[in-house]
């Protein structure tokens, strides 16, 4: 065949990539690690009904729709997932996320297990989903304390809401658990090496085995 090898075998189907964790187990670190060293990796982005804060950008940050478009958009089931937070709506607009697939470029979605189901039923071919546990309570609570972002009554609110959290971690197809980044991050690493070596997500494989068959 004309191509080489190695131009071949960047022919693949992209990953949606779920990490879901409870808050303070680590998994903004380990995304913004993940996206620091791939290049083929983005973050994909909702689209929602509330309006910009200060240095958000649309189409970066979020997609900044009204309600009544909102609801069009589920009408006409153009959402992956979507859900009401509070006084807003959330989405994952499906065009944006399969054509980056399509272009074999991994998608990553920061989401709690109820969006996960949802990704499941829309798309379970593309997808590996991947929990993050820490490796107790204590250092789950001294995590949040560290971050002096949240208040006393907010950092108990998050620990009450962390158990049944992590109590979804069944549904997930991996589970790491954050004792130590460096090997949070190997075992991540290792995860999504194997998920893009799966067969149906090398797309070159097909014509190269031809190319074997036919005395290629």
């Amino acid at each position: 065949m004309s191509n080489s090898l190695e131009e071949m075998k960047t022919h693949r189907r992209g990953l949606m990539i779920v990490l879901s964790s409870p808050s303070g187990a680590g998994k903004t670190t380990l995304t913004r690690k993940l996206l620091a060293e791939n290049d083929d990796m983005a973050m994909s982005v909702s689209a929602t009904t509330r309006r910009p804060r200060p240095g958000e950008t649309d189409g970066v940050d979020y997609y900044f729709v009204s309600k009544s478009t909102f609801s069009d958009m589920i009408d006409a089931d153009e959402f992956l997932e979507h859900a009401k937070v509070f006084d807003h709506f959330y989405g994952t607009p499906r065009g944006p996320v399969e054509d980056a697939l399509a272009d074999g470029q991994d998608v990553l979605f920061d989401i709690d297990w109820q969006g996960a189901q949802q990704l499941t039923q829309a798309a379970a071919d593309d997808l590996v989903k991947i929990f993050i546990l820490p490796p107790n309570m204590i250092e789950l609570e001294k995590r949040l304390k560290s971050r002096a972002q949240d208040s006393a009554e907010v950092i108990a609110k998050r620990m009450s809401k962390s158990e049944a959290e992590i109590s979804h971690w069944a549904e997930y197809d991996y589970v790491i658990v954050n004792e130590s980044l460096e090997t949070a991050m190997d075992e991540l690493r290792a995860v999504i090496t194997a998920e893009r070596m799966k067969r149906k997500r090398q797309l070159w494989l097909g014509p190269f085995v031809r190319s074997l068959t036919q005395g290629g």
